[in-house]
């Protein structure tokens, strides 16, 4: 039978097929605090959302028909699972359960609310956090649903204020985030990325397109100006849809949330917006973090006007917001910092993109000038490392050592054999980085034991699960007793 979200979630028992995935352990969050019953299934590997769900009340068992029964309202799953070959999903479908995906399910969500969708290439996840923490400080009744788990909410992904209003995270992929139904976008990036559905740029350009053309009558798109896949999507949107409202932010923003200037003072991010009487700081290294931060603040501006007859923040709310985002110490895998041993700062980044690794290193450069930086990266699908390998190799020469791995491959891929992470590491080594190659995160452990030294930066980047080496040397380094079979790390 067709599949809706009910319009009154209390009591409703829902089963969630991929549940340790972020997004949808967040949605299991909202439903939860909406009042549902929730119930999930998925793999036996132990993730760190097994620690909300744990906290929340929410039941994981492995994949099987037995944990869908006549009683369960509605089942949703995760994109990752077909309803072919899934048991849960399976048995959903012969009991007539209804059965509807992650995007269609906060879709749903997002049609009874006063929505905003939060989408780009780059900085989505940070976006929509800091838009959380302003529209905390603003007494926004709002609820915000982020892919990653936020210091800021408790460690969790999504942070309820109210459920007048929902600010999301929209994920490109697919074009899963059509299924959302925002009154504003926010955009901020656009440029090739996920080569195993979008061939080329005007593939994934036209998606976003799409996207911000189904917004309502006069809906709002808040867009980086910086950004020149931004502002080529903002410009076609803008021709066929002119009803459209623009919200430029950036250094090359016309208006009030124009970047003036950006500088590093101590262990901060300092910049002034053009129309805004405020200084703004941020605590995590980047400009792209500024830009981050006043996207959010452009945001939850543009939600107050609509709500409030144009009003515009006043001196107090600007001054409270800038409490919040100074406050902003990150997400999880987002320039995330491990902690300080035996003189090494450890930090983890979920950087998987090129444009991404050199922003995240030049942030980490200029934040630590004094500090001998050492990153090692995972890339995360043969596709991508291909179409921008040459991206990729350059994309290390801020770094005073790189150490590569093999590739981290993607379900949704075939393997190709003629990609690999010894690719990689050639083209970066003639592209002028220092590096080091070793086929899995593990063998790299004797390496970084020698050559990591008191005032080092290491960072552990990409998609993939070297985060978990970036552990143990941290864990090491502390005096903690490691389990490196126990970690997950591959040998």
């Amino acid at each position: 039978m067709p599949a809706s979200v009910p319009a009154d979630l209390a009591g409703s028992r829902i089963h969630l097929v991929g549940v340790k995935g972020t997004g949808v352990c967040a949605l299991a969050e909202l439903l939860v605090g909406s009042g549902a019953i929730v119930s999930g299934s998925d793999v036996d590997d132990v993730f760190y959302t097994d620690e909300v769900l744990a906290a929340i009340g929410v039941p994981v068992s492995p994949f099987s028909a037995s944990n869908v029964t006549s009683g369960v309202d509605l089942v949703i799953h995760s994109a990752a699972y077909r309803t072919d070959t899934n048991p849960d999903l399976v048995r959903a479908i012969e009991l007539g359960v209804p059965v509807m995906n992650y995007p269609e399910a906060l879709g749903g969500l997002s049609s009874a609310r006063d929505s905003s969708g939060v989408c780009g290439v780059h900085g989505k996840t940070t976006t929509t956090a800091l838009a959380g923490v302003a529209a905390r400080a603003l007494r926004l009744p709002a609820s915000i649903l982020v892919g990653s788990a936020v210091g800021a909410f408790g460690g969790r992904s999504t942070l309820t204020l109210g459920d007048e209003l929902l600010i999301a995270e929209t994920c490109e992929y697919r074009r899963h985030f059509l299924s959302f139904k925002p009154r504003r976008v926010v955009l901020t990036s656009v440029e090739p990325d996920h080569q195993d559905y979008y061939p080329d740029y005007e593939a994934i350009a036209s998606a976003f397109v799409e996207y911000l053309s189904s917004l309502p009558v006069g809906g709002a798109v808040v867009y980086c100006a910086d950004d020149p896949g931004a502002r080529d999507v903002w410009g076609r949107a803008i021709v066929a849809r002119p009803d459209l409202r623009g919200v430029p932010y950036g250094f090359s923003a016309d208006g009030d949330f124009r970047v003036e200037y950006y500088r590093v003072e101590g262990e901060r991010g300092v910049f002034r917006m053009g129309g805004l009487d405020q200084v703004w700081r941020v605590r995590v290294p980047g400009r792209h973090l500024a830009l981050d931060a006043a996207a959010a603040i452009a945001l939850c501006a543009t939600i107050t006007a609509d709500r409030e007859g144009g009003r515009s923040l006043g001196p107090d709310e600007l001054a409270a917001t800038a409490d919040a985002i100074e406050a902003f110490s990150g997400s999880r895998r987002r320039s995330e910092v491990l902690g300080e041993a035996a003189g090494i700062l450890f930090m983890d980044d979920y950087g998987h993109h090129p444009t991404a690794i050199k922003a995240t290193l030049a942030g980490l450069r200029e934040f630590y000038p004094d500090r001998r930086l050492v990153v090692d990266f995972m890339s995360h699908t043969c596709s991508r490392t291909r179409a921008l390998l040459d991206e990729f190799a350059g994309s290390f020469g801020v770094a005073d050592l790189a150490v590569l791995h093999r590739i981290y491959p993607s379900a949704r891929e075939a393997p190709d054999p003629g990609m690999t992470g010894r690719v990689l590491y050639e083209r970066a080594l003639a592209a002028g980085a220092n590096a080091a190659f070793f086929e899995e995160p593990l063998d790299a452990l004797p390496f970084l034991r020698t050559a990591l030294r008191p005032g080092d930066l290491f960072v552990t980047m990409g998609a993939g699960d070297n985060w978990k080496l970036g552990k143990a040397l941290y864990d090491e380094s502390r005096g903690a007793s490691v389990d490196i079979a126990a970690s997950g790390l591959k040998g």
